[in-house]
């Protein structure tokens, strides 16, 4: 048998047109064998031309298909659908650099599809622990309550905690424009350094203002936009992407990545609404019981591997629904990842940007990538003193709504006014972007103001 003959045998054994069911963008395809879950499908319209699908429920021989696009114009009796044998695979070249494209790998920006040297699952590699190289080289964000206080550093997940109505969009526009690693812009042309930006469940307003905010970026970049009316497998399927991309430049090219994904909440609604589909038990809050392995599947890609140039440094943002930090999503991305920033809306009410409240917020690994040979010696010593300063301000508050202010000392009403200075000249900065050394030294005038030593 020739190769072709093996082939066309092949592809016909594989191909069905026997849909018992069209619900929107599920089809049920009965008689079928040899499939398997999350198999990825072609689909072939009446007319001739195809769309994507993936395979979501198998019982028996009827299979549960997730169509991938506009389902629009299917008919029961001529659609085929054709089953390809393998997992969702990702395009990878350097062709992908300064392209935006859709949830499912589909240009955005009116450019033809780049040419890919090869090809690779989106669901990526496993990383042995024993490869990976601890994270310890410091990025600047322009953030003072970041770079000061909860230090980012290369290799790092670090997710973003904010709540409905709180200016996340925000934030995540000034990172992308001014984060430096090792004193070069992060986008910046020349500095080895790329951005993979992922935005899930766009609406139509952010999605423009997230288009300007990649327009002003001057440097390397990748984003992958879908929107809030795209298929819900979309959802899933464009942070794998944007990963998949992320650790082909850095560990094939050598690039250090820094992946910022703008909501793992409408991701995580994704994955109940397909769990749903697929009728599993559900767990807490009706999300599936494999919410945590789903999205550590995700939080791990990040890292470093020993002797290889290269980084990918993850900055998640997570709406907490209700502003409930202990909610299923926050609580599992807590554990997973190594600390969070938490956006206080109290601040925000109060005009303060970014309004980052930097007690619940933890960089657990600023330790390494602080100090002498990385950003200054006097690092620990003045972001210590402020934690603790700040610590017994906000403490103080509470007994201040009781008693009044004037019945307290002194010694008291300093630490008050502390907290409110530490508030409005470090945590506030506005538009205004802070190198390290200058969030150091307005932190160390700010402790000498009131008397108080690093």
């Amino acid at each position: 048998m020739t190769a072709t003959a093996a082939y066309t045998t092949r592809l016909s054994r594989h191909s069905y047109s026997t849909l018992r069911s069209i619900q929107g963008p599920l089809l049920f395809v009965e008689k079928v064998s040899d499939a398997r879950m999350s198999e990825a499908v072609r689909i072939v319209f009446p007319d001739g031309h195809e769309a994507a699908g993936e395979v979501l429920r198998i019982e028996g021989d009827t299979v549960l298909i997730q169509v991938i696009g506009d389902s629009r114009g299917l008919d029961m009796d001529h659609t085929e659908v054709v089953f390809t044998d393998s997992v969702k695979r990702a395009p990878l070249s350097p062709g992908v650099l300064n392209r935006t494209f859709g949830g499912s790998f589909q240009p955005l920006d009116g450019l033809p599809m780049f040419v890919p040297e090869r090809w690779a699952p989106v669901s990526g590699f496993p990383l042995n622990p024993v490869a990976r190289e601890r994270p310890q080289e410091f990025i600047e964000t322009g953030l003072s309550c970041i770079d000061g206080l909860n230090t980012l550093v290369k290799g790092q997940k670090l997710p973003i905690f904010s709540c409905a109505g709180l200016p996340s969009s925000a934030i995540v526009a000034s990172v992308l424009a001014h984060a430096r690693s090792g004193g070069v812009n992060v986008a910046g042309t020349g500095s080895g350094s790329v951005v993979v930006f992922v935005a899930l469940g766009l609406a139509h307003h952010e999605y423009a203002f997230y288009r300007q905010t990649l327009e002003r970026l001057q440097g390397d970049f990748v984003a992958f936009i879908n929107l809030a009316r795209d298929p819900v497998v979309e959802r899933l399927l464009a942070p794998r992407f944007g990963l998949s991309v992320a650790e082909y430049l850095a560990f094939e090219q050598g690039r250090d990545v820094l992946v910022v994904i703008t909501d793992m909440t409408n991701y995580c609604d994704a994955l109940r609404e397909v769990s749903t589909a697929r009728e599993e038990l559900p767990g807490r809050r009706g999300y599936p019981g494999y919410l945590y392995s789903d999205l550590a599947s995700l939080y791990e890609r990040a890292g470093r591997i020993k002797q290889r140039p290269g980084s990918v440094t993850l900055l998640p943002v997570v709406t907490m629904p209700e502003d409930d930090i202990t909610h299923p999503i926050p609580d599992l991305t807590g554990y997973i990842t190594e600390g969070q920033i938490v956006l206080s809306r109290e601040l925000h009410q109060r005009g303060i940007f970014p309004p980052v409240d930097v007690l619940p917020s933890l960089s657990r690994l600023m330790q390494r990538g602080i100090g002498k040979g990385h950003t200054r010696e006097d690092h620990r010593k003045i972001a210590n003193a402020l934690y603790m300063h700040y610590a017994s301000g906000r403490d103080l508050r509470r007994l201040e709504a009781i008693v009044g202010r004037e019945s307290m000392g002194d010694s008291d009403k300093r630490m008050l006014d502390f907290a409110e200075a530490f508030e409005r000249e470090i945590v506030h900065q506005g538009d205004a972007r802070r190198g390290i050394g200058e969030t150091l030294d307005l932190s160390l005038a700010l402790l000498q103001k009131f008397g108080l030593s690093a």
